[in-house]
């Protein structure tokens, strides 16, 4: 049941996802990604709420926490989750982990995505 949560929650997130980004692409165009940023921490910001109301005060069923945080927030924004893990690792009081854990996935995911649009472009030439 709860892969049927997860893909309800995950189909809302993308169409949310795509209805902001296609609202504010006309303020910045290919200027500044505004669409991304706003997902992002709006994303940022509604996992914060849904993990205190459902895993730390369990006010709403833990069935939500598939609907909602991996679900359709993990569809809306990925980066999310990855502030919860980061924030969740500092407040265990791993703060070199935590640490770690930003650098590689910012700097790890830049790396990538670089690389592979190198080896992309060289397959392609």
């Amino acid at each position: 049941m709860q892969w049927l949560f997860i893909a309800c929650g995950g189909a809302l997130g993308a169409m949310l996802r795509f209805f902001i980004t296609a609202q504010l692409y006309p303020v910045t165009g290919n200027k500044f990604p505004l669409g991304t940023l706003v997902v992002n921490l709006l994303g940022c910001a509604l996992v914060a709420f849904c993990y205190v109301f459902i895993v730390e005060k369990a006010m709403i069923s833990p069935h939500w926490r598939h609907l909602l945080i991996g679900g359709f927030l993990g569809a809306l924004t990925t980066f999310s989750t990855f502030s919860l893990d980061a924030l969740l690792l500092w407040q265990n009081g791993l703060h070199s982990v935590a640490l770690i854990y930003v650098l590689a996935n910012v700097f790890g995911c830049l790396l990538v995505v670089a690389g592979s649009w190198y080896l992309a472009n060289f397959m392609l030439s």
